[in-house]
């Protein structure tokens, strides 16, 4: 998968829109787990960019998504073919 890297205020940002989410997060999660999900990627990615903070063998890029699909499950959970907001 390839990450759109845009330059917003100096810094790299890998999504600055929900335009630029990879099509799986686009078209399955609410606006909201969308939301969450790129801000937790994002966060990922400036927090994991030294390979010494990854888990071996695994990308930034690896990383940062399961750390913001790990945010969306704390939220969200799937229902049939549904993400929806977990009631608990």
């Amino acid at each position: 998968m390839v990450v759109t890297i845009s330059v917003k205020g100096g810094g790299l940002m890998p999504y600055s829109t929900d335009a630029e989410l990879p099509e799986p997060v686009r078209k399955n999660l609410p606006a909201h787990a969308r939301e969450i999900y790129r801000d937790a990627f994002n966060h990922a990615w400036d927090e994991y960019a030294d390979p010494g903070k990854r888990r071996k063998g695994t990308s930034r890029e690896e990383t940062a998504h399961r750390v913001a699909w790990a945010a969306i499950k704390k939220l969200y959970e799937k229902v049939g073919d549904r993400w929806v907001k977990r009631k608990d």
